[in-house]
């Protein structure tokens, strides 16, 4: 990776960021994106999460949000690209999920709604610190809104029943135990296409952290692709580049050992 020709950078926030078992950023971590801003990148938080989970790091506030694992662009001037599921296969999606016995929580931009509840949704929700809110109008939601992810506990033996006639969506997952459920034709690659025509910028002036598989798309649309030691093993395989664990400041030894910010003492 030659530092000089970065421009944009993007940045996957649980595992990534933020450490999984602690659940919160690191002082070195925070510091290092005030320090990259101060560089003049563009930076760009890349999440499966929604626009109102996104967490907030003092100080710092990111120039682009690709949230729903891509399906949701923006920064602080406008919409860049969005790509919501159809109302019809967001409808079949719940119904498949009804069937092997599991809740399922939709999203828009601005809301969350579950139809339930069970062990695993719950936990994965947790790794975020939230929590799953059961709406008595879920329905009718999924009827009137435009819904841009589905999220549930899940096994990946079970990926096959929840898009059982389903048109056009996919699986991204980065926990072994739960899914997010988003049109076929998106995913952060996608998000990261539209982002870099948008600033009228190369893949090669891109760069992008990540540790799940839900990352391998965007690994492979920038330049330079960094998997965390901590990643999956499936990321690893296709990245450009690996660096330490989310636990160990990983994204900090990495900015430093290749010029892009100066070390923090």
């Amino acid at each position: 990776m030659n530092p000089d020709k970065i421009k944009i950078i993007f940045f996957d926030i649980d595992g990534t960021l933020i450490d999984i078992h602690s659940r919160k950023i690191s002082e070195r971590t925070r510091k290092t994106l005030i320090r990259l801003k101060e560089r003049n990148f563009i930076l760009c938080l890349s999440t499966g999460r929604s626009p109102m989970t996104v967490p907030r790091f003092e100080g710092w506030e990111p120039d682009v949000y690709l949230t729903f694992n891509g399906s949701y662009c923006y920064n602080r001037q406008q919409v860049i690209y969005k790509n919501p599921l159809s109302t019809e296969d967001a409808k079949r999606i719940v119904k498949n999920a009804a069937s092997i016995n599991r809740p399922v929580s939709a999203a828009t931009p601005e809301k969350l709604a579950a139809n339930g509840r069970d062990a695993d949704l719950v936990n994965y929700f947790s790794l975020a610190k939230l929590e799953v809110e059961v709406s008595d109008d879920f329905d009718e939601m999924i009827e009137n809104n435009e819904i841009y992810q589905i999220m549930s506990g899940g096994l990946e033996i079970e990926y096959p029943a929840f898009l059982q006639d389903v048109k056009n969506a996919k699986i991204a997952a980065w926990w072994d135990r739960a899914v997010d459920i988003i049109p076929a034709d998106s995913g952060k690659g996608v998000g990261i296409e539209h982002v870099l025509a948008y600033y009228h910028l190369k893949k090669e002036e891109a760069l992008a952290f990540g540790d799940g598989n839900n990352d391998i798309d965007m690994l492979q649309t920038v330049g330079t692709g960094v998997a965390m030691a901590n990643g999956s093993e499936e990321l690893k395989a296709v990245a450009d580049d690996i660096c330490g664990h989310a636990a160990e400041d990983g994204v900090y030894h990495y900015c430093v050992e290749h010029g892009l910010i100066d070390r923090i003492l």
